[in-house]
């Protein structure tokens, strides 16, 4: 069954149509917004420059910002395996959360269910890969946070909608906080190349290499995100790669 969207359009576009076959990524954002009529209207005002395709409300109500054949303004500068300025090949979807900088609530059963929906509907119509479903800190990791790791993703996984592990969470807490000597890590950020996170060559821009760690657990490993690597880590990349 299709979600029910409704229409509320944005100014906050480029006029040049593309093509289904441009659209390769889905990216996930949180507002960051103590309330969604702000957020809302923020989205839709024109000094602004920024916007979505798709609004999620608390209550689940799904809103079209812009039609996916134009490229909205969500994600700003960003990367991800080799590709730039992201908002050329993306879908974006907003999501009502007052965001880290606030209270960072739970997102509610409502939304989650209508995020599901959505996914479905998108990645179907679109033929956008599961592995490409992402959120902002992924392609942006030096400047977001969203949609952060009380985002669902595990359990979008479940319904194939996103990418997760196979590995048995239970066995690798066992792996975790013991430390990566310098050649697994090396490895490690290897991995997260391959997974599609932007390549560090500056070996010794530590805040870039933990800010592009903190996205990578935000998304695979969220109840503890401190920006170390630790074999915990190094196995979840590998499991990744595999899959």
């Amino acid at each position: 069954m299709w979600p029910k969207i409704s229409t509320n359009y944005s100014p906050n576009f480029n006029a040049n149509k593309r093509s289904k076959k441009d659209i390769k990524f889905i990216i996930i954002h949180y507002t960051g917004m103590k309330n969604e009529s702000s957020a809302l209207n923020r989205l839709c005002d024109i000094k602004t420059k920024v916007s979505a395709h798709y609004f999620i409300k608390k209550d689940g109500s799904i809103l079209n910002l812009v039609p996916p054949i134009y490229e909205a303004w969500h994600a700003g500068k960003s990367n991800w395996k080799g590709f730039k300025s992201i908002n050329k090949y993306s879908i974006g979807i907003e999501i009502q959360n007052s965001g880290h900088d606030n209270k960072y609530e739970n997102f509610t059963q409502k939304q989650i269910n209508s995020t599901k929906k959505l996914l479905k509907y998108l990645k179907n119509k679109y033929k956008v890969k599961s592995k490409n479903v992402l959120g902002h800190s992924d392609i942006a990791p030096d400047r977001k946070k969203d949609p952060g790791e009380k985002f669902p993703w595990k359990k979008l996984a479940k319904s194939q909608l996103s990418q997760w592990h196979n590995l048995n969470e239970n066995k690798l807490k066992h792996k975790r906080l013991i430390l990566l000597n310098l050649v697994e890590e090396s490895n490690f950020m290897a991995n997260l190349s391959k997974i599609g996170y932007l390549k560090t060559s500056q070996q010794n821009n530590n805040i870039k290499k933990r800010n592009i760690i903190r996205a990578f657990q935000r998304h695979f490993r969220q109840n503890l995100i401190n920006g170390i690597p630790d074999h915990e880590c190094l196995m979840i990349s590998k499991d990744l790669i595999k899959s």
